[in-house]
């Protein structure tokens, strides 16, 4: 004999830790603004300009920056501690020139960091700068960590409403994959082009 499902009590813990859940989630999602607004620190204490400010050893060396830097709607399974983006966020980010131009500017020392150059205008475009083999040595070998944070980068652009950008900088990197074809070893793999191209929606095949 089969029964009927039983209401969840009122009470029932597992509506409490979801609550609770949830509430933790939505001050993350209001902490992002405020931590781009430069009002508030990261769940270290560090402030947007600050990071933007460390030099390339630093940036290299930690690694629970990033996910403040470029958040995502999907939470980080490395920092527990990073905001989640939610509708009402990522609204915010939209509609707002002066968080996009931080966030801009978030991107742009990661694309110094990763030895690129960007320049506006019309169309944005994004190419290697003259001290691009130095800066490559840090990232540009296979499975470097920095794939994934290049992943996160271009997702992160494309949601809140830098797609330009985003479209620049993978266009830039599709042009060092194909590069990277013609050695043994290639430094970046079909699969993390694959994460980078759905990253920034891009429907072409490989």
């Amino acid at each position: 004999m089969r029964f009927p499902p039983q209401p969840v009590p009122f009470n029932d813990p597992s509506r409490s830790g979801r609550r609770d859940f949830l509430a933790v989630l939505s001050m993350l999602n209001s902490r992002i603004i405020a931590f781009y607004d430069g009002t508030e620190p990261d769940h270290r204490g560090r402030y947007v300009h600050e990071i933007q400010q460390w030099p390339d050893g630093q940036l290299e060396a930690v690694h629970d920056y990033i996910q403040w830097l470029f958040p995502l709607p999907e939470p980080s399974g490395f920092n527990l501690a990073a905001p989640v983006l939610d509708r009402e966020s990522i609204q915010e980010f939209r509609r707002r020139p002066d968080l996009q131009e931080k966030l801009r500017a978030s991107f742009l020392r990661m694309m110094n960091f990763y030895g690129f150059e960007t320049r506006s205008g019309e169309r944005i475009t994004i190419t290697r700068a003259p001290h691009f083999a130095a800066k490559a040595a840090r990232w540009l070998s296979p499975g470097n960590h920095n794939h994934l944070r290049i992943t996160r980068i271009l997702r992160c652009l494309t949601v809140l409403g830098l797609e330009a950008d985003a479209k620049a900088f993978f266009d830039c990197l599709c042009e060092i994959y194909d590069h990277e074809q013609d050695k043994p070893m290639p430094a970046i793999s079909d699969d993390t082009m694959l994460y980078w191209r759905e990253a920034v929606g891009d429907a072409r095949n490989g």
